[in-house]
């Protein structure tokens, strides 16, 4: 399964109208999800483009070398579901995505901060 996620990933980068799901917050807010544009930004990590990747998602590269090495892990073991893998990685990943997800909102939109004290 580890593997067949990555090939799909990687076919879905050189054929971008390949099945996949789009963003319900996105288009019932028009406010991108925490994890928006991450598949593309996962996608050009395991293609070697790293300067696109982080330019669509930070966490982009990240993704990639976690799905290669479960994909390792997931052989090796022959099991879906690794064991012996710490759950407060999935944790304190959880609050920096969003944290990041928070300030690209800020950035890019501004969040109605515009015109308050410290903000231009």
């Amino acid at each position: 399964m580890p593997l067949g996620l990555s090939g799909y990933l990687i076919l879905k980068g050189a054929h971008g109208p390949l099945l996949g799901w789009p963003c319900p917050l996105k288009a019932l807010t028009g406010i991108p999800c925490p994890t928006c544009f991450l598949t593309r930004a996962t996608v050009a990590a395991l293609r070697g483009n790293l300067s696109e990747s982080v330019q669509l998602h930070a966490f982009g590269p990240v993704v990639a070398v976690a799905l290669i090495a479960w994909c390792f892990t997931a052989i090796s073991q022959r099991r879906l579901i690794p064991r012996g893998i710490p759950a407060w990685p999935l944790g304190v990943g959880a609050v920096v995505l969003f944290a990041y997800w928070l300030m690209r909102l800020i950035i890019s939109y501004g969040l109605g901060f515009r015109g308050a004290p410290g903000f231009p």
